[in-house]
């Protein structure tokens, strides 16, 4: 069985980003952008456009299941404050608006990411086995 490890980690964690940033960044390279922008490729625009919604979804509700409203309010606050600690030692302007609409874009990339590995990492650290209730009856 394959064990959870910081590659595992770093793949979601690219993933993550790659998913906010692709669907929309403050630097126009983005999918909202390309809708916005570039006439033409309806279907094409709306295949893409669905499937990214639908992984929006799928990041969201595992960030929600894994590490609760509270979990996600913690996080935020942390890496709020990490991107405080940046800005307040000048590694970071945030004069350009762009930047600071990009901090917040990583900030939700970082949330998806731990929230989709969050119960790997806990199992991880505490050795504790995460199970799906089988007692629920879904029709999925």
């Amino acid at each position: 069985m394959h064990e959870f490890g910081l590659i595992d980690f770093l793949l979601r964690w690219l993933t993550a980003q790659t998913l906010v940033l692709g669907t929309y960044n403050p630097y126009a390279l983005s999918y909202y952008h390309w809708l916005k922008d570039y006439p033409g490729f309806v279907s094409l625009k709306m295949l893409v456009g669905i499937t990214l919604l639908i992984l929006h979804v799928v990041a969201l509700l595992s960030s929600m299941r894994s590490l609760g409203l509270i979990g996600i309010g913690l996080l935020t606050a942390t890496f709020a404050s990490a991107a405080w600690v940046l800005i307040d030692n000048q590694l970071v302007y945030v004069e350009d608006p762009r930047v600071f609409t990009l901090i917040l874009l990583v900030i939700l990339g970082n949330i998806y990411a731990a929230g989709l590995s969050w119960s790997h990492l806990r199992n991880r650290l505490s050795g504790q086995v995460d199970s799906t209730d089988v007692t629920f009856n879904s029709p999925v």
